[in-house]
């Protein structure tokens, strides 16, 4: 039984994102602007289509909407990335896919901390992407040492957050007064340092090998690079943006618009040039942070999931170096092959979906009917997509490169190590799609044993 005296790890969860939130806003002015445009644009979007705000509102979808973001870091060590497991754990949030970019030319693999749970997603879905640096991938053995050490030097947490965890796993919680201190002392490993903890030399060494290893390598902690609001009309923002003073990057991620919309889009203001402070004094600049918008569509199966991945790798091979609207063209004409109604994702079971019984299917009393599609058409059952909750490993890397300036490195490619990735977490990454198929199967029992009960 839980102490009452304890502050839900969903509040904790709440009170850091709107924490990180203000804090990113300081220190990033255009993501306030960035998420002044969002709002509007899911206004107008709502506005236009009643239709979809009824739905929202129906299936409790509304208000997550405004308080749904995703952040992003990179950590440079095991040590690191198993305190952050821990830190995490405190707001209810845990591992969630493994995500290999070294596909795409990037030296990190990574997972998602995040709530799995409905009532959890429903009160704040709040996200961290968290990838960790693979030194191993770097072929000149002195930077490989030279980095090693660097990051063998810092500790990217404070004393009062290791203490507060540590009391959360003893006690099983936090009450109040704890918890607002929790916050305060989690940000500050997520807070910008405009001073590096190296030499100008040491910085361009690394970030010769790749701007990403700098980033992670030659700061006090990892810096949130990122936080992103949930639109409704991706395209609609990534219009406006040069005309909000944001630069955005070249293509938005992921699959084309859709009347259903499947997994993710995203795209971004570019990343912003920063001036730092170097040991020695030295001054210089580093790119990193910048500003990014997702829109969500429903989960897919792992056959959906197929096809999603031989139509985008048909894609990629037509639209290299198109502009957005050609490349958005294109990749609606490969996509036309992937079904975009609600009822033939599901017929074909191509997407995972939630099954509830409608206002008839709650009067109906005992039916001895068991085929859902059968239900369906008698009106006594109705579905929703369930969304999908989780990132795309070619989206990310596709996100990354754009804000790194486009750097990637083959020699990289092809080094998926998810062993040695919960190794270092200290713990196992949870597979997504077993997480949606059994949102899914329950769903699915719940609707017959009242029909049935």
């Amino acid at each position: 039984m839980s102490d009452p005296t304890h502050v839900s790890s969903n509040e904790i969860r709440d009170r850091f994102s709107k924490a990180m939130s203000a804090m990113y806003q300081a220190e990033v002015p255009q993501y306030e602007t960035l998420l002044e445009l969002v709002a509007q644009v899911n206004r107008e979007t709502l506005e236009r289509n009643p239709a979809l705000a009824e739905r929202l509102a129906n299936f409790d979808e509304m208000n997550r909407l405004g308080v749904e973001r995703h952040g992003a870091i990179r950590v440079g060590s095991a040590d690191e990335l198993a305190m952050l497991r821990r830190l995490f754990a405190v707001m209810g949030m845990v591992p969630v896919g493994y995500y290999d970019l070294s596909e795409a030319g990037v030296p990190v693999h990574s997972t998602a901390f995040r709530p799995v749970d409905d009532e959890a997603l429903a009160y704040n879905p709040f996200r961290v992407f968290t990838s960790l640096l693979r030194l191993e991938l770097i072929e000149s053995d002195a930077l490989r040492e030279r980095a090693a050490r660097i990051l063998d030097h810092r500790d990217i947490f404070t004393p009062g957050v290791r203490e507060l965890i540590a009391r959360h796993e003893s006690q099983g919680g936090l009450d109040d007064t704890d918890a607002d201190r929790f916050v305060s002392e989690a940000l500050e490993t997520f807070r910008w340092h405009k001073d590096a903890t190296v030499d100008l030399d040491t910085y361009e060494a690394l970030h010769a090998e790749h701007r990403l290893i700098a980033d992670v390598v030659c700061f006090r902690g990892p810096h949130i690079n990122h936080l992103t609001p949930r639109t409704l009309d991706i395209d609609e923002v990534q219009r406006r943006m040069p005309q909000a003073g944001m630069n955005p990057k070249d293509v938005i991620e992921g699959p084309p618009r859709r009347d259903c919309p499947i997994l993710l889009r995203q795209t971004s203001f570019k990343a912003l040039e920063e001036p730092i402070r170097f040991a020695g004094e030295r001054q210089g600049t580093h790119t990193a942070r910048f500003g990014e918008i997702e829109q969500r569509g429903v989960a897919l199966t792992a056959k959906g999931r197929a096809l999603y991945d031989r139509l985008l790798g048909e894609s990629r091979r037509r639209t290299a170096g198109l502009s957005n609207d050609e490349h958005q063209r294109v990749l609606a004409e490969v996509f036309a092959d992937f079904p975009d109604t609600e009822a033939e994702l599901r017929r074909q079971e191509l997407a995972f979906f939630e099954y509830r019984l409608t206002e008839a299917g709650r009067q109906s009393g005992r039916v001895g009917e068991t085929h859902l599609e059968a239900l369906i058409e008698q009106g006594l059952v109705e579905t929703r997509p369930i969304t999908y909750e989780d990132f795309l490993p070619v989206s990310a890397a596709g996100i990354f490169q754009s804000n790194l300036g486009g750097g990637q490195n083959e020699a990289y490619a092809g080094n998926a190590n998810r062993d040695a990735f919960e190794a270092a977490l200290q713990g196992k990454v949870l597979d997504e799609l077993e997480l949606y198929a059994a949102r899914e199967s329950a769903s699915c029992r719940s609707v017959l044993q009242a029909l049935q009960g």
